[in-house]
């Protein structure tokens, strides 16, 4: 897929959404200041391109009783890739999982509603035959909560490109 260059529009329009997710066409025309027939193309646009990726509703897991979340990384036998996503699919408690490069193989983040529900689940993951060794940690508070639009509006094709380092290294001669 070939990656969308987003304007100042598509951000106001992205953070519009993001605010009031259950704004319609003709209300995110009027906070974003464009036609509705603007929004309603922009919008097929970055959904068809993959930025906005569904219309599902953001859910917390910690509000909804699940307030005991940990990140467990995973290293695993090689060439079992396939075989360790089946397993970590037939946990509920593992909400997500990511492959990865260095010391580890595999990142998961899991929630559960109490100590003994997390030791089960981590008892569970060790279970699966290729995993050779886990690791996880706790999570104490959330920081930083999932984020999206800062990173978005860097890439705005409004913002003026940095010149090469080779000119601003001749420049400073």
């Amino acid at each position: 897929m070939t990656p969308t260059t987003l304007d100042e529009i598509d951000i106001a329009l992205l953070t519009a959404l993001s605010e009031s997710p259950r704004a319609g066409d003709l209300e995110l025309s009027r906070q974003v200041k464009v036609a509705r027939a603007t929004v309603q193309s922009r919008l097929r646009r970055l959904t068809e391109a993959g930025v906005i990726a569904d219309w599902t509703p953001t859910l917390d897991v910690a509000s909804a009783g699940f307030e005991v979340q940990a990140y467990v990384t995973l290293e695993i036998a090689q060439g079992a890739l396939d075989e360790v996503v089946r397993d970590l699919t037939a946990i509920p408690q593992v909400l997500e999982a990511y492959g990865t490069t260095g010391n580890f193989d595999v990142l998961c983040r899991v929630a559960t509603r109490s100590h003994p529900e997390l030791q089960e689940t981590l008892i569970q993951i060790d279970r699966s035959v290729p995993v050779a060794r886990s690791t996880s940690v706790m999570v104490l508070s959330v920081l930083i909560p999932p984020r999206t639009l800062p990173l978005l509006a860097t890439g705005t094709a409004s913002t003026p490109p940095r010149a090469p380092a080779y000119r601003i290294a001749r420049a400073a001669h």
